[in-house]
């Protein structure tokens, strides 16, 4: 029956998630306009991506222990080199994406045989001075590739057809759902298959590892691997959808927004990160215009200052969910269920020995 249902739920909802674009259905007090507006479609991609995004990262932080500040890096790969080589040096659509994805296997492989030499804090200190070397090379902008903090727009005329313009966002909104798709197939397969059970262990004990007479180093190696090329490809997406590249994500803020996204959900969980990774980026972009009302305006001073900035308030929320959420999210599934079988649970008879005075009274 678990199995069953392991499967039914994620098809039953990626397959809502599939009819949204259809849907005209009014969304007040979360959305602007119809949930098929293309506005709301770009928003509801953005989400659908980081929660790609969040998921390629739990694999590194939730399933094998590897706390990383520099998965921006990967994702920035995907950004920044499909834009060049669809604008900067005129390649086919198709050509732009298999070279980026090309790279976004080859890059991981390089530095994470440096990175994970080390361990804990010094690997993730590792991570972040690849990442900020990433930062420096955007904004330098070498022969004027990546725009430097302008960034670098798509060439739409290079895109496909159905990708260009507002009333195809609902393709873009599509690709972005099947970007999410095939990352949580990737990772749920991933996470049940011998290395992943593996990765686990290592996130537990690796000291154990290695008395067990396997080598941590080339399990870590994979998982970085891959949770840094499926992370590339969500930046293609992710790019697709925006249509420009922009020097923001090769900042740290990313990898720890992604982070935040991971926690809020609940690490090492299936569902946990991109549930994480969509609260977050929702919150992230409508925040602005829920604390901009007549409500939060006719609060007093005291109040208002704070809940006018949305920082604020998102900070505020990551706090309250790691004091009374420590599983996150999906932790309250766990705890709505140990409390139904305590509730459901039918009391245990008397022991005989506890009968036999009764019976003698």
């Amino acid at each position: 029956m678990r199995r069953a249902l392991g499967i039914l739920v994620p098809v039953l909802v990626f397959g809502a998630l599939a009819l949204v674009p259809q849907a005209a259905w009014t969304t007040r007090g979360l959305f602007e306009s119809e949930l098929n507006a293309p506005g709301t479609l770009q928003v509801l991609g953005l989400m659908l991506v980081f929660g790609g995004v969040a998921l390629s990262y739990d694999l590194l932080f939730g399933f094998t222990g590897l706390l990383s500040f520099g998965h921006a890096l990967p994702f920035a790969i995907g950004v920044y080199l499909f834009a060049i080589a669809l604008t900067k040096w005129e390649w086919g659509f198709w050509p732009a994406i298999l070279a980026t994805l090309a790279i976004g296997l080859l890059v991981p492989v390089v530095l994470g045989s440096v990175s994970l030499r080390v361990g804990g804090i010094a690997f993730a200190m590792v991570t972040l001075a690849f990442a900020q070397a990433g930062n420096v090379l955007v904004h330098k902008n070498p022969d004027n590739l990546t725009g430097g903090e302008e960034g670098l727009a798509l060439a739409y005329e290079r895109l496909p057809q159905e990708l260009v313009g507002v009333f195809n966002t609902k393709n873009l909104y599509w690709i972005a759902l099947g970007y999410l798709v095939a990352v949580a197939a990737i990772a749920w397969w991933a996470t049940a298959s011998s290395p992943g059970r593996v990765w686990q262990a290592i996130r537990e004990n690796e000291r154990r590892v290695e008395v067990l007479g396997l080598r941590p180093f080339s399990y870590k190696l994979l998982v970085f691997v891959l949770a840094s090329f499926l992370a590339t490809a969500g930046g293609i997406v992710w790019v697709l959808l925006i249509g420009n590249a922009t020097p923001e994500v090769t900042t740290a803020n990313l990898t720890l927004g992604l982070l935040v996204m991971v926690v809020i959900g609940g690490t090492g969980t299936k569902w946990g990160a991109i549930l994480g990774g969509m609260l977050y980026t929702f919150l992230d972009l409508r925040l602005p215009s829920f604390v901009d009302n007549e409500q939060v305006r006719d609060l007093p001073g005291v109040l208002r200052t704070p809940l006018s900035e949305p920082l604020f308030v998102l900070g505020t929320l990551f706090i309250l969910i790691v004091f009374f959420l420590p599983g996150g999210i999906v932790g309250l599934r766990h705890r709505g269920l140990r409390l139904l079988e305590s509730r459901v649970r039918p009391a245990e008879p008397a022991s005989p020995a506890a009968a036999e005075p009764e019976a003698n009274a």
